[in-house]
């Protein structure tokens, strides 16, 4: 018999896809679910399964690819039971575990989970993993979901797996887990789109130069969404370093009631909770952020995306033998999902510093980690 406890679960998009969620995860054990940014994937579809027959008292386990989302989607869903983050929702990242004895959704980065398969593959207690965000493609994220298929195929022909993501490659994902994909229409609202490509790196007598730096490009932008539009604006950066230069340069010219703010996974908590926090009234914010808003994340109040259309990914060098991190032109799948989080509560607007020419030569997916 169930178990789980009864939940109020908020009227998000992605309670129209719980009746075929939970039919495919009791008959064939496996599903693919897909909907767009803001739906509730994160936050509402592991409280949904809490009562399932086939979970028994078991636990579910979700895989988050970076902490502050991992702690982020624990609090919410947390706050939506109104009980306190460790008791029935909990959390476990590198640096910090936050999981009562009698928790029943542990949320956990993807180093985590991998080693946790790895140590005891039986996964003794768990009826479902469900990997989120699985389109970043993230070389731990592969491994765990290999390991967990394998151990369902072999020792645990009852364990429940999900996968999650608004932009998922579908084929390869329907192919590997011989699931059936759900998908949620979702209510997002309409997005106008603002192309405002940078200038290309002026030629050298060997060729084109090294790129310009991105952060005049954006301040441009912001200071013309600012004028243009109302609301929130979250801005995408590579990474700590181009905020830093960003934030310095837009405090000394937005007007005096717009705030803005730093988001990135190497910043404190304290940092990190001043920038998603809501702004107070009669103030607006800029916050600028890694890709690490892009997905599993909300920003409360945004209505406005300035993408810079770039992020930092690892890359191996054969050379060295080592993994760096390389600045790249995100995917058009990654520029979708930025550009969601504009429309999520109302119309709203994305301003891209590239070209729409440009949009449509650029990969469709990330390219997986492990190659």
């Amino acid at each position: 018999m169930p178990t789980g406890p009864s939940v109020d679960l908020p009227d998000l998009p992605v309670r129209e896809s719980l009746a075929a969620l939970r039919a495919a995860l009791t008959n064939q054990r496996r599903a693919i679910l897909v909907a767009p940014p803001g739906a509730g994937k994160t936050t509402v579809v592991p409280l949904a399964l809490l009562d399932e027959a086939w979970l028994g008292d078991q636990r579910i386990v979700m895989l988050e690819p970076r902490r502050l989302a991992t702690r982020a989607a624990a609090r919410r869903m947390a706050s939506t039971t109104r009980t306190p983050v460790g008791d029935l929702v909990g959390y476990q990242t590198r640096d910090e575990r936050h999981i009562g004895a009698a928790a029943r959704i542990e949320v956990v980065t993807e180093g985590v989970l991998t080693r946790r398969l790895q140590n005891d593959p039986e996964l003794p207690g768990v009826g479902a993993v469900v990997f989120d965000e699985v389109h970043e493609r993230n070389l731990t994220t592969d491994l765990g979901l290999a390991l967990a298929l394998d151990v369902a195929s072999t020792i645990r022909p009852d364990l429940r797996i999900l996968a999650m993501s608004a932009t998922p490659d579908v084929e390869g994902l329907t192919r590997l887990l011989e699931a059936p994909v759900i998908e949620s229409e979702g209510r997002m609202f309409d997005v106008e789109m603002h192309w405002m490509p940078t200038a290309p790196p002026p030629k050298g007598r060997r060729g084109p130069r090294r790129p310009p730096r991105i952060e005049p490009a954006v301040v441009t932008a912001v200071q013309r969404a600012l004028r243009e539009q109302t609301g929130d604006i979250l801005v995408f950066l590579p990474g700590i370093g181009e905020i830093r230069r960003t934030q310095a340069q837009l405090v000394d010219v937005v007007p005096a009631d717009v705030d803005v703010h730093a988001l990135a996974g190497a910043l404190s908590t304290t940092e990190q909770d001043l920038a998603l926090a809501p702004s107070p009234p009669g103030r607006r914010r800029v916050v600028l952020s890694t890709d690490i808003a892009e997905t599993s994340l909300t920003v409360d109040g945004v209505r406005v995306v300035v993408d810079g259309g770039l992020a930092r990914e690892p890359r191996f060098d054969a050379r060295t033998g080592m993994t760096r991190l390389t600045t790249v032109a995100t995917s058009r799948a990654s520029a979708e999902q930025r550009a969601g989080r504009a429309g999520r509560t109302e119309p709203g607007a994305a301003y891209r510093l590239w070209s729409k020419i440009e949009h449509g030569t650029r990969t469709r997916h990330r390219s997986p980690e492990i190659t």
